[in-house]
């Protein structure tokens, strides 16, 4: 007989009753009838029913254990008594009688419940994480996130792509979040950095000849965290594609994710493919955000043009939007004014809003200054029917407006119920303007990535407002989370030169800043896209949690600390020396 053990703790069924068998595992739990103890024997597979009889020579010494020793075990498998049956257990029918064990793994007391899986604070979740990942819900998680894995390179190599690997350790990057560095010990006072993404790898990738790429990468990022955003490290799948334009990746990336959703997510629906595009101004428009949560009904609409002219002289000579609320007139006013109070959080001036009466009549603070026709356009234009409500937000500053209104839409549809559930709206953002306007610094800037194909090309950057120049820039959304970002990109050099100098960059910079990338599209660069979902984000998504350290095996807490590890730590004095680093502290810190 094995070591250890014959079969695993999920493997038994009706078919080995009668069979000697050895299992091993954690004692999970124990339930005492009258002097028989019941124990719940668990493993990476399952659980499984032991049965020790009172008087048996290992009574007093497995009874005795504290929970989550971990035991071997000897004895028969037998049918469980009639209505003894748990069909939520895959080893239900059965329960092995006890007649010899082991003890291999003594615990300490524990700082937590492994099971029942009581709540626990989240910071001793993570410093005991190997206890955290014993709960059911956790190991289910991190299973979950293997399969998916498996199925995303499964899925890959079927689309056509091979899995290459890119460097780890590589220089900074000027551009995006801030690095993780390295320091290099044979060349003091520089330093490697650990990648943010593999983009300028990937994209050389395509230069040097192969044609359709994917890793499955980790990428560092010294980022604060979000409830969807892990600080420090992630994983993407990261992805190019040659001889493509924005159509083929997006069929690509599709394909991929309506068959990984449909296996993992079977009784959710989710919309058909190919998934609806919007452009960026559109987005921004509807939604005030440019990952728009489809589920959410609610609609921004432009009134600018209804208020330009109107009574109503307080949003005259600004940007006017409103929001439908359906049935909103039953609400009551209290509801109205913590609504304004939110808003007010935000930097809103403050809230407007209406009553649909009977008639299509307003009623509301505003309503007395509104006229006829300004109540006809309002109407119209929101959709409005009897027994709703509209709330409007004005200000010079368009951009506070969408950031405040996107806000109170998902408030809305949250605290009305008007989320669709059970359902996962996938959408493309696409047209991004390839430039904004930086007012700190009074210059023109790369809007999102300084590498993507600008639409028009050199002719575009040579003869328009580069404001109005969009660029074939694109993010996949789901159920209002940035899955990821992508683009054509630009293979011209003199095409990123120019794009390069609208930015302020000379071109001599350009050369010193991205030397590999500029100078591989120098040798015959083929046209080439591509993107990166976040695996995390997918995974969070199809294990339906709204934390994403909930589906990670090891991570950091807010404060990008690993509890467990104790890292960030200090390092012993000779390390420094060795790396040439003096440790300087801050001004007005101690020691």
């Amino acid at each position: 007989m094995h070591t250890y053990r014959t079969h695993t703790c999920g493997q038994l069924r009706s078919e080995h009753i009668g069979s000697a068998v050895r299992l091993s595992g954690w004692l999970r739990n124990r339930r005492d009838h009258g002097g028989v103890y019941f124990i719940d024997l668990a493993d990476h597979y399952g659980t499984t029913q032991l049965v020790v009889a009172p008087g048996s020579e290992i009574h007093d010494r497995i009874t005795r254990l504290p929970k989550e020793t971990v035991i071997r075990v000897d004895g028969t498998v037998t049918p469980r008594e009639e209505g003894k049956v748990n069909p939520n257990m895959a080893t239900g029918e059965i329960e092995i009688r006890v007649t010899d064990m082991e003890v291999l793994g003594p615990t300490e007391p524990l700082p937590f419940n492994v099971f029942p899986e009581n709540p626990a604070p989240e910071d001793l979740r993570l410093s005991y994480r190997f206890l955290d990942l014993r709960r059911t819900k956790m190991h289910a998680n991190i299973v979950l996130r293997s399969k998916i894995i498996s199925s995303i390179r499964r899925r890959m190599v079927n689309l056509g792509f091979m899995e290459y690997q890119t460097p780890t350790l590589t220089a900074s990057s000027p551009e995006g979040a801030r690095d993780f560095l390295v320091p290099a010990r044979r060349f003091p006072g520089k330093f490697y950095a650990l990648p943010q993404a593999p983009q300028m790898f990937k994209q050389i990738i395509m230069v040097s000849g192969f044609d359709r790429y994917f890793q499955i990468a980790p990428c560092y990022r010294d980022e604060d965290a979000r409830a969807d955003r892990s600080p420090g490290e992630f994983y993407q799948l990261d992805l190019e594609m040659s001889f493509v334009t924005q159509d083929d990746v997006f069929a690509a990336v599709e394909t991929l994710l309506s068959g990984l959703f449909d296996e993992f997510a079977p009784s959710r629906a989710r919309n058909p493919t190919p998934f609806p595009r919007l452009a960026f101004e559109e987005a921004m428009l509807r939604y005030g955000t440019d990952k728009p949560d489809l589920r959410n009904p609610l609609l921004i609409v432009d009134l600018t043009g209804v208020f330009a002219n109107s009574g109503f002289k307080a949003f005259a000579g600004k940007t006017v939007r409103a929001i439908r609320i359906p049935e909103g007139a039953k609400q009551s006013r209290t509801f109205f004014d913590k609504l304004e109070e939110r808003a007010k959080s935000e930097g809103a001036a403050g809230l407007a809003w209406v009553l649909v009466e009977p008639g299509n009549s307003l009623k509301g603070p505003i309503a007395k200054f509104l006229t006829a026709d300004d109540t006809a356009a309002i109407l119209e234009q929101t959709g409005a029917q009897v027994e709703d409500a509209i709330i409007f937000l004005s200000d010079k500053d368009a951009a506070k407006i969408c950031r405040i209104l996107a806000g109170l839409r998902t408030h809305l549809g949250q605290t009305l119920n008007l989320i669709e559930q059970d359902v996962y709206r996938f959408c493309w953002i696409v047209d991004f303007p390839m430039y904004e306007f930086d007012e700190e610094h009074q210059k023109v800037d790369f809007s999102h990535n300084p590498f993507s194909m600008p639409q028009g090309g050199l002719d575009a950057l040579n003869t328009r407002n580069p404001l109005t120049i969009k660029a074939f820039q694109y993010d996949i959304v789901c159920n209002g989370y940035e899955l990821s970002s992508g683009a054509i990109r630009n293979h011209h050099p003199e095409i990123m030169y120019r794009a390069f100098e609208i930015a302020g960059y000379e071109r001599s910079e350009v050369d010193q800043r991205f030397r590999a990338l500029i100078n591989a599209l120098k040798f015959g660069a083929p046209p080439h896209g591509g993107i990166a979902p976040g695996i995390d984000r997918i995974v969070m998504l199809l294990a339906d949690e709204p934390n994403i350290r909930e589906i990670i095996m090891f991570p950091m807490n807010q404060n990008a600390e690993d509890l467990m590890m104790n890292a960030p730590n200090s390092v012993r004095p000779e390390q420094l020396r060795e790396l040439h680093i003096a440790i300087v502290q801050p001004k007005g810190k101690s020691k």
